[in-house]
């Protein structure tokens, strides 16, 4: 198996995942946030739905500088926001391709203007760039659960899904 279908299997499980719990934002809750220094959750799912998008960035760049402006859309409603993940999803997707292996050895720079972050293969921004989605996703859970709306499964049931022996 290349690393490119390794990745490609992974995207696509975790895209599920991911997807099951983003349809579950109520338009209602986008101004909530558990703490002073917690984002809310309309800025926390918009960064999830938006980072599927940063596998295909990784082929496309050669890093981002964080002093340059990053467009992001202004979500409104769960549909915008499942809209915005599925766009996303699919430039993700689209660069998983076997044409791309070749690449996963080169530089990719996180920056913000003169000041290095990073400067990693793209094989490790690929694999950030899932490892966030998982991140964030988790951290989205534990704001659904203190608003007490049900959370599905992510590597199994929840117990919200009364799935438990």
């Amino acid at each position: 198996m290349t690393f490119i279908e390794f990745f490609k299997k992974q995207f696509i499980e975790e895209g599920a995942t991911t997807r099951n719990m983003l349809s579950r934002v109520p338009d209602d809750k986008f101004d909530y946030a558990p703490h002073l220094k917690s984002m809310n959750i309309k800025r926390l799912a918009t960064h999830i739905a938006d980072l599927p998008g940063w596998i295909h960035m990784t082929f496309t760049t050669d890093g981002i500088d964080f002093a340059q402006p990053y467009e992001m859309p202004q979500i409104n409603t769960n549909k915008e926001l499942m809209e915005f993940f599925e766009k996303r999803y699919a430039e993700g997707l689209s660069a998983l391709i076997p044409e791309n292996e070749k690449f996963l050895d080169k530089p990719w720079t996180l920056r913000n203007g003169e000041k290095i972050y990073s400067s990693d293969p793209k094989i490790d921004i690929v694999r950030m760039s899932l490892s966030q989605q998982i991140h964030h996703r988790a951290q989205l859970g534990v704001f659904l659960r203190l608003l007490d709306i049900p959370i599905p499964g992510s590597y199994g049931p929840s117990a919200d899904e009364n799935n438990f022996g």
